[in-house]
């Protein structure tokens, strides 16, 4: 990297994790580019998913808003869901646009740079592939339970995760970004159901593995019911380890405060609790464990502190590529 180039960053997820890390990060001297899942087939996306037949516009719709440089109620407009007794009801604006320019276009990813531009957005957003993907989960018992959204209400243990169908394909940008990156993110997320989708795309994971970036996983800061139940940090480590059969992961960043009481009482209602960073059985795994105060409550519920964790990382970075 020449001193007249900005650090590049890739950052690997979905659900509501991505956005909060991506709205500290962009506020930093870097190259951002966001690799979104496109395995949603719950809500306003699946409808459209299953009705236009491209690939889930939501998770990508939320990093968009994340990156976008424009007034709050340009943003406000963007992500706003319409609440009616017609077919509108549950629709975000957003998703019915990024519909409309991917009929018109006749390609999701030329969809998204439109409207990367329209937003003025701080980056590159790239869905994990180019079309609709489907998750399936083998349980424990042998079972298999399709689609994203009804995977963590199967009351079983998952074994592994799979995608169909299995001709899909990386974007050569997402893996020339992969190639290129210093730093590469993963997390924070559903393990699951936000996290592996992306990294079970072949030729994805295989990229992040063998890329020359450091590679550095957010852990969660909750376990999540009919994903992680009681899972610890190494517990994550091992269960990417074990779909990807490559240890690749440099650098954990786990949270070191104390969730209060009530706080916790309300996530045991929701079979949730505090992810335990294990220290030694991270260490046998060889990462190194940054562990930090990085939880902030917002409305009543636990998310990264979009400040302290884009520091944190600015910080690895820095002292990565010097």
């Amino acid at each position: 990297m020449s001193d007249y180039e900005k650090p590049r960053i890739v950052v690997i997820g979905g659900g509501t994790g991505l956005p909060v890390l991506l709205r500290g990060l962009k506020q930093y001297p870097v190259e951002i580019t966001a690799i979104v899942t496109v395995a949603d087939d719950g809500g306003s996306s699946g409808k459209i998913r299953e009705d236009l037949n491209i690939p889930p516009p939501g998770d990508v719709r939320n990093v968009l808003a994340a990156l976008a440089d424009v007034e709050p109620l340009v943003e406000e407009m963007f992500q706003h869901r319409f609440k009616t007794t017609n077919q509108l009801s549950g629709h975000s604006l957003g998703n019915l646009i990024l519909a409309a320019m991917t009929s018109i276009t006749g390609n999701f990813v030329y969809a998204i740079q439109e409207m990367s531009k329209v937003l003025n957005v701080r980056g590159r957003v790239l869905p994990a592939a180019n079309q609709s993907v489907v998750l399936h989960a083998e349980m424990e018992d042998g079972t298999i339970i399709s689609g994203e959204s009804k995977i963590p209400y199967s009351g079983k243990k998952i074994n592994r995760v799979f995608l169909t169908p299995e001709n899909i394909l990386p974007l050569p940008e997402t893996l020339q970004a992969i190639h290129q990156a210093d730093l590469i993110i993963i997390g924070p997320g559903s393990l699951y159901t936000s996290i592996l989708p992306n990294l079970l795309v072949p030729g994805l994971g295989d990229a992040v593995c063998h890329a020359a970036a450091k590679k550095v996983y957010i852990c969660n800061l909750m376990t999540q019911a009919g994903e992680t139940y009681g899972f610890a940090a190494s517990d994550h480590v091992k269960a990417i380890y074990h779909h990807m059969n490559c240890a690749f992961i440099n650098t954990i960043l786990v949270n070191n405060r104390e969730i209060p009481q009530d706080v916790q009482l309300r996530y045991k209602e929701e079979l949730a609790s505090p992810v335990r960073y294990d220290l030694p059985q991270l260490y046998e795994l060889g990462i190194e464990v940054v562990h930090a105060d990085i939880a902030n409550l917002e409305n009543g519920a636990l998310r990264h502190d979009p400040k302290k964790v884009a520091k944190i990382l600015y910080n690895l970075l820095i002292n990565e590529t010097i």
